[in-house]
C-alpha cells in the first residue's frame, strides 16, 4: 500500500504533459458549459416550470450521450494504443467503427424522443406544465443527436491521439452560436419569433448542425492518420470489430446504466418537488462548470496511458496511472473551493422561487465538499478503461450505483419523510465506499496491458 502511495507523486515534466493536454478540453468544456448556465438562465426567466421541463429532457438526453461516449471511449483506447504503435490502417478502421457506433447509439434515442416524449417526461414528474414545457422542447432537442453522434466520434478521435485544440475551437464556435440563437428564439429579440423553450431547442439544433459541418470540413482539409473515406466507412474486419465490441460493450452498458441511474436519482429527488428538479437543474449547470476537470483528466489519461501502452512501454504506463490520480486529487481541491463560493452567488441570479434557490446553493455546497471524492473515483474509472479493463469500470462504476446507491436513496425517498438534502447527502455518503473498491482495482493492475500486442498475437497483422 505505501508503495502505490508513493507512485501517486509525479514531477514538473509530468505534469506539464498533463496540462498541456487537459487545458485545452477543460477550456472547451469551461465553455460549453458557461454558456450552458447562459442557457439555464435564460430558460430560467420563464419560470420552474419550463426550467424543470427542460431539466427533465436532460436527464433522457445524458442517456443518449453518455451511452455513445462509452462506445466511443473503447474505440479511442484502440485509436490511441494504434497511434503509439505507428498502425494507421487499423486507426482508419476504429475511426469507422466509432462512427458507425456512435448512429448505432444515437440513432434510437432520438426516435424514442420525437415519438415518445410526454410518456418519457412523465417518468420524471406529473406535473402537466412540467411535461407541456418539455415536451416542446424535446420535439427539435431529439434531432439534435443525429449531428452530435458524427461529431463526439470525430472529436473523440482526434482528442485520443492528443489533437485537442480543433474540438476546443468548434466547441467555442458551437456553444457562441447556441447562446445567440437562444437569445433570439426564447425571447423574440432581433425581429425573431418568441418561441420560448422551443426556440431554445432549436438554438440547440442550429448549433450542433455548424459543429458537424466545421468538424468535417477540418478533415477534409487535414490528414490525420486516422482519417478515412465515406466509400470505405463500412469496411471493418470482423475481428476488429469483435475486439472493439468486447471492449466497448461494458463500457457502452455502464454509461447507459450509470446515466439512466442518475434519472432515476433525480426521480427520487423530485418526490419532494417540483422546486427540487428547478434546484437541481441550477446546481447541475453550476457544477459542470468545475466538473471540466472531469473531462481534461479524462483525456490527459488516454493519452498518458493509453498510448505508452501501445507502445508496449508498461512501467511509463503504470507510474503514469497512478501519477495521474495524485495530480487529480490535488487539482480537485482547488475546484471544490471554487465551487463553494459559487453556491453564494449563481442560484440568485434566476428567476425561480426562493425554495429553488435556496435548494440549489445547499446541492453546490455538498457537491464542493464531496468534489475530490468524486474525481478519486473519476479517475480510477480513467484508468482502468485507457488499459482496456472495462469489466472493472462496469463492476464499480453502474453497478455499485444500481446495487448501493440508488437503493439508499429510494430507501430514504420512499420510507422517511427527511427532505432532500438528507436523501442527497445519504446517496453522496456511498462514494466513500466506492473509493475504497475503485482503488483496490487499480492496484490490482489488469490495465496494464498492451491491447495491440493481444490482438496480433490473435490476429495477423493486416498491414
Amino acid at each position: 500500500m505505501t508503495h502505490h502511495l508513493h507512485l501517486l507523486k509525479g514531477n514538473r515534466v509530468f505534469y506539464k504533459q498533463v496540462l498541456i493536454v487537459a487545458i485545452p478540453l477543460m477550456l472547451q468544456q469551461l465553455v460549453t458549459s458557461s454558456v450552458n448556465l447562459l442557457d439555464n438562465l435564460m430558460v430560467g426567466q420563464l419560470g420552474d416550470a419550463a426550467l424543470s421541463g427542460v431539466a427533465a429532457v436532460n436527464r433522457f438526453y445524458m442517456i443518449a450521450m453518455f451511452g455513445t461516449m462509452g462506445i466511443l471511449a473503447a474505440a479511442a483506447i484502440f485509436i490511441a494504443q494504434y497511434y503509439g504503435a505507428k498502425k494507421e490502417n487499423h486507426m482508419q478502421e476504429s475511426f469507422r467503427y466509432s462512427i458507425l457506433s456512435a448512429y448505432f447509439v444515437m440513432i434510437p434515442f432520438c426516435v424514442l424522443g420525437l415519438s415518445f416524449p410526454n410518456q418519457i417526461l412523465s417518468f420524471f414528474s406529473k406535473n402537466p406544465d412540467v411535461i407541456r414545457e418539455g415536451s416542446n422542447y424535446m420535439r427539435y432537442a431529439a434531432l439534435t443527436f443525429l449531428p452530435m453522434a458524427m461529431s463526439l466520434a470525430i472529436s473523440n478521435a482526434l482528442r485520443s491521439i492528443g489533437q485537442t485544440k480543433i474540438p476546443l475551437y468548434t466547441s467555442i464556435v458551437a456553444v457562441l452560436t447556441n447562446a445567440f440563437f437562444n437569445y433570439c428564439f426564447i425571447f423574440g429579440n432581433f425581429g425573431f419569433p418568441k418561441w420560448g423553450v422551443a426556440g431554445a431547442a432549436i438554438a440547440t439544433l442550429i448549433a450542433r448542425m455548424l459543429e458537424m459541418f466545421i468538424l468535417l470540413a477540418v478533415l477534409r482539409l487535414r490528414d490525420y492518420p486516422f482519417n478515412t473515406k465515406i466509400s470505405e466507412l463500412f469496411q471493418i474486419p470482423k475481428h476488429l470489430i469483435k475486439s472493439i465490441t468486447v471492449k466497448a460493450a461494458p463500457l457502452m452498458v455502464n454509461e447507459i446504466l450509470w446515466s439512466a441511474g442518475m434519472a432515476t436519482l433525480f426521480k427520487f429527488y423530485a418526490t419532494r418537488g417540483d422546486q427540487v428538479i428547478a434546484g437541481f437543474s441550477i446546481a447541475g449547470t453550476t457544477a459542470d462548470l468545475f466538473f471540466v476537470l472531469f473531462g481534461g483528466m479524462a483525456a490527459a489519461t488516454t493519452v498518458l496511458i493509453s498510448q505508452p501502452l501501445g507502445a508496449n512501454k508498461l512501467d511509463e504506463a503504470r507510474q503514469n496511472g497512478y501519477s495521474l490520480l495524485g495530480f487529480a486529487v490535488l487539482l480537485s481541491v482547488f475546484f471544490a473551493i471554487l465551487m463553494f463560493f459559487s453556491s453564494l452567488v449563481v442560484p440568485y441570479f434566476y428567476n425561480v422561487s426562493i425554495e429553488a434557490r435556496h435548494t440549489a446553493s445547499t446541492f453546490l455546497k455538498i457537491m464542493s465538499v464531496m468534489f475530490w471524492i468524486y474525481m478519486a473515483n473519476a479517475e480510477c474509472y480513467f484508468i482502468l478503461r485507457a488499459g482496456g479493463d472495462t469489466r472493472s469500470t462496469l463492476f464499480m462504476d453502474s453497478v455499485y450505483m444500481w446495487l448501493v446507491n440508488i437503493p439508499v436513496v429510494a430507501g430514504f425517498a420512499y420510507l422517511t419523510g427527511f427532505n432532500v438534502f438528507v436523501l442527497y447527502m445519504a446517496g453522496q455518503a456511498t462514494d466513500f465506499l466506492k473509493l475504497v473498491l475503485a482503488f483496490t482495482l487499480v492496484r490490482k493492475e489488469k490495465w496494464v496491458n498492451n491491447l495491440t500486442n493481444i490482438q496480433h498475437d490473435i490476429i495477423p497483422d493486416l498491414e
